[in-house]
């Protein structure tokens, strides 16, 4: 089952959102209290925090690589830091694709780490004190917007613009990790992805940055017009999908997982067959691609995307002007 219910998004009819009122009122009071008791740490580094409001796949690790390639361009020694979700190392340890697995990083971290110096921290301050240790010139936290342990220099949110915050209720009566209005007000610019049409708040005089998950042009070109058996654990399967049918692939089978599902072998090898038995390709996210196990992924294609910020030069100026002068 994928791990974004149904009853999360705007719209639908159910009646779990009242049923998990209760629930979900218990759980902003523990999230207050988690807040008021933390103590925010200054690792001696600008920290950039990269977030959102609501749990699920609005596009926090892309927006995460395209903000560290504009910063590394500008000469600002970017490293990333992640909690690790989904792997066992607590650390601070350096993620080193050649040696680290999904097991003992997660998948998010070895994304990361294609791209800039990435550090796998449960203790997020001391992962930014060993990236300042190791040369950073800055931090990217992802997923962060509610570690109340790091102190930021600032806070980006990003919001998937089709779902926004689904249907406004707080976890696990609906997406939401806290009032909206509480996180905006730690917020210091937004992100919104694709065409803005699902439930957004009012950003009031926040900077907005327009972008777009775009296919990595080679995998667009390879599965273009191709049968595809189309699997996905990650928060909100349905948006690979899509993207797949966009692209001009044809989806004869789509298999939901669990976000951050690992995958077994036999597991692997079934769809595989499964793909065979069709005359399709089976084909994955990035994300789900490196938790398959190594001898499975020569079996499994792959559909890359890359976050484009349409006003890419405005964002490397808000950045750059907040970096210099706090």
């Amino acid at each position: 089952m994928p791990s974004t219910p149904a009853f999360w998004a705007a719209g639908q009819s159910s009646p779990w959102p009242a049923l998990l009122a209760p629930a979900a009122v218990l759980y902003g009071l523990g999230n207050r209290l988690n807040r008021a008791l933390a103590h925010p740490q200054d690792c001696g580094l600008p920290v950039i925090s990269v977030g959102n409001l609501v749990a699920g796949g609005a596009g926090k690790t892309p927006t995460t690589l395209a903000l560290a390639r504009l910063l590394d361009a500008a000469g600002r020694r970017p490293h990333l830091l992640t909690r690790g979700y989904g792997g066992s190392l607590a650390g601070p340890v350096q993620v080193d694709p050649t040696r680290h697995d999904a097991a003992a990083v997660g998948d998010e971290a070895l994304l990361l780490a294609a791209t800039a110096p990435t550090w796998v921290s449960r203790d997020r301050p001391a992962g930014a004190r060993a990236a300042k240790a190791a040369g950073a010139g800055c931090v990217i936290a992802d997923d962060a917007h509610q570690t109340w342990a790091l102190a930021r220099r600032l806070s980006l949110l990003v919001f998937d613009g089709s779902y926004g915050i689904g249907n406004g209720r707080l976890l696990p009566a609906g997406p939401l990790r806290e009032p909206v209005a509480e996180g905006l007000a730690r917020t210091d610019a937004v992100v919104v992805i694709g065409p803005a049409t699902g439930p957004l708040p009012d950003f009031g005089r926040l900077p907005v940055f327009a972008a777009d998950l775009q296919p990595d042009a080679e995998d667009a070109a390879r599965l273009r017009g191709r049968r595809v058996l189309a699997f996905a654990g990650i928060g909100r399967p349905e948006k690979f999908f899509a993207s797949l049918e966009r692209l001009g692939a044809e989806i004869v089978q789509r298999q939901a997982f669990a976000d951050h599902a690992p995958y077994a072998p036999d597991s692997v090898m079934r769809l595989a067959e499964a793909a065979q038995q069709q005359d399709a390709l089976p084909v994955t996210t990035a994300k789900d691609h490196v938790r398959l196990p190594a001898e499975a992924r020569a079996m499994i294609d792959c559909l890359r995307v890359e976050l484009r910020f349409a006003a890419p030069d405005t964002v490397t100026d808000f950045f750059g002007q907040r970096l210099d002068h706090g």
